[in-house]
């Protein structure tokens, strides 16, 4: 089984079927956790599944795998009043999930753009272009994002068609703008300080970055879709981030 096909089945398990066993099956005894909802370690993990509510669901819209990372794009039904869109990375070794990092916010049902927080290309392709869209995505994060050097925003950009799944930002070069501004006129900064990660197949590349959003420590998780050598399709989760996680590894 590829590392794809070990998380999707793990996952199913675990979250569809609702079976602590399979924490059994699917998961290594030293299971690092770095979500805030769950303990360290496989009973950490048979603790949450136990506890889920009846109604609970999981919906998944996009997965990529990257060597011995596979990351999930879903909404999470059941775990408050809201649904929860969310990012899930997973580690494989040995045939079972080793680790595990997520990102969650609540569902809207209204965005600036008009698209929802999920919608959008599902399908991965160009997986010949894998290893440079990631190059392209993460030097844009680092260049633009980090570095603040909006100049260059059009080497990475497409300037015909950029859409937004970000709740409070229009699509296109001109949607970005405004809201920067309306950033800027209210004090606001955005800060992104350390990119932790990358997970890239064909055209959709995952970065996961640590930062702050005005005086909030921060947890950015950017999906960039990429076509054609430019950015055209964005999607994000972006939690503040909390010291009281109920296991010492930190978020990321």
């Amino acid at each position: 089984m590829t590392a794809k096909d070990i998380v999707l089945s793990a996952a199913a398990q675990l979250f569809g079927e609702k079976d602590p066993s399979a924490v059994d099956r699917w998961v290594v005894p030293t299971y690092v956790q770095h979500s805030a909802l769950a303990a360290d370690g496989p009973e950490g993990l048979r603790n949450l599944v136990q506890n889920l509510p009846a109604g609970f669901r999981y919906d998944l819209h996009r997965v990529i795998a990257d060597g011995d990372l596979v990351a999930l794009h879903g909404t999470y039904h059941g775990f408050g009043p809201d649904p929860l869109v969310a990012f899930d990375i997973f580690r494989v070794a040995d045939g079972k999930l080793a680790e595990h990092w997520d990102a969650l916010t609540p569902r809207v049902d209204r965005t600036v753009s008009g698209r929802s927080q999920t919608d959008g290309a599902t399908e991965v392709t160009d997986l010949g272009a894998t290893d440079a869209n990631r190059e392209l995505v993460v030097e844009f994060v680092e260049t633009v994002l980090k570095r603040g050097k909006t100049d260059t925003i059009t080497d990475y950009l497409s300037t015909e068609k950029y859409w937004q799944h970000n709740t409070g930002i229009g699509d296109n070069l001109d949607g970005l703008g405004a809201a920067l501004s309306a950033l800027a006129e209210q004090g606001v900064s955005m800060v992104y300080d350390t990119v932790h990660k990358a997970v890239a197949e064909g055209n959709f590349v995952l970065t996961v970055s640590e930062g702050r959003f005005g005086a909030t420590p921060t947890a950015f998780y950017d999906l960039f879709r990429v076509e054609n050598g430019k950015i055209v399709e964005h999607w994000d989760v972006t939690p503040e981030i909390k010291g009281d996680l109920p296991h010492s590894n930190g978020l990321f």
